[in-house]
């Protein structure tokens, strides 16, 4: 199989519940685009409290729900991963200033981008709220930025990767 043109990381805070319904439903629109083999897709977190588990039982079942299956498991993000990928999609303020903390260069700090910014219909800072403390509506709507996020991700994605 050839190698991707670009690799995608999707990062939030303990890559339970944001970054992996992210990198899950970006994962079915490179599918859906018949994208699968240009467009690599991971997640992580800024810490490693969750290391190794599942993504949340709510956004499993919420992805459920929507024909989506979220089989990531918690990893914590390490300067590696600005080696390994070619954007690194943050999704909110402080998971992005976590980020270029860890920068070691412009280089890496230009991959580093807040996912809302790819939503035409969001103010450029706007960010994924964090659905843990909340109940089942908030996972619902992290659902919902996401796929129009991911939509103007994945165009950008095309449009700047040639994909």
């Amino acid at each position: 199989m050839p190698k991707p043109r670009v690799s995608i990381c999707f990062v939030c805070l303990g890559n339970i519940c944001r970054s992996p319904t992210a990198e899950g439903v970006f994962a079915k629109l490179v599918v859906d685009a018949g994208l699968r083999e240009q467009i690599a897709i991971d997640s992580a977190g800024t810490g490693a409290w969750h290391k190794g588990e599942l993504a949340d039982k709510r956004a499993r079942q919420e992805a459920a729900r929507r024909g989506i299956e979220l089989t990531s498991v918690a990893r914590q993000f390490t300067r590696l991963d600005f080696d390994r990928h070619d954007l690194i999609i943050a999704m909110d303020r402080t998971n992005v200033a976590d980020l270029q903390a860890l920068a070691r260069n412009e280089a890496d700090r230009t991959k580093i981008k807040l996912f809302r910014a790819f939503d035409p219909l969001s103010l450029g800072d706007s960010e994924v709220p964090d659905p843990y403390y909340g109940g089942p509506e908030g996972f619902a709507r992290v659902f919902d930025l996401c796929t129009a996020a991911g939509k103007g991700l994945l165009a950008h994605v095309r449009s700047t990767y040639g994909v």
